[in-house]
């Protein structure tokens, strides 16, 4: 099965948060584990946020910096293809989404996935309507 995966669920890999234990259950049933390549960039935004404001100390960050570069060798990155541009202008038109959530979608779309899985409800309402399978993770 291939797996696309966007931010606010990946990031469940490397900190425990509710339905952590769902993602992990969900990854395991994966051939291919799908992200788009502004993911990691978010991630590490996000993370390098919690440093700042001292909700993460910097040896864990590392820490968990460390473990996703590892675990990128196993992942299918998609990149920012023209297709991929057209399909997220069009999902901005029809949707009230953030780009970057809808360049998820996009991405997940144009590499035809069998399961996307968000935390977002915005985005996976817009996926639902993209007739993606979609696993809600909030």
């Amino acid at each position: 099965m291939k797996i696309f995966i966007d931010t606010s669920a990946f990031v469940k890999l490397y900190v425990r948060e509710a339905k952590t234990d769902e993602v992990l259950g969900l990854l395991a049933q994966a051939d291919t584990l799908v992200i788009s390549v502004i993911c990691l960039p978010e991630i590490i935004s996000s993370l390098s946020r919690l440093c700042r404001e001292g909700s993460l100390e910097n040896k864990d960050y590392l820490a968990i910096k460390s473990k996703i570069l590892a675990h990128m060798e196993d992942i299918l990155i998609v990149q920012i293809t023209p297709e991929v541009v057209l399909s997220s202008i069009q999902l901005l038109e029809g949707n009230q989404l953030r780009a970057m959530d809808a360049i998820h979608i996009a991405c997940a779309k144009t590499l035809g996935v069998d399961l996307f899985v968000s935390a977002d409800h915005r985005q996976l309402s817009a996926a639902d309507q993209c007739e993606l399978k979609t696993a809600d993770v909030s």
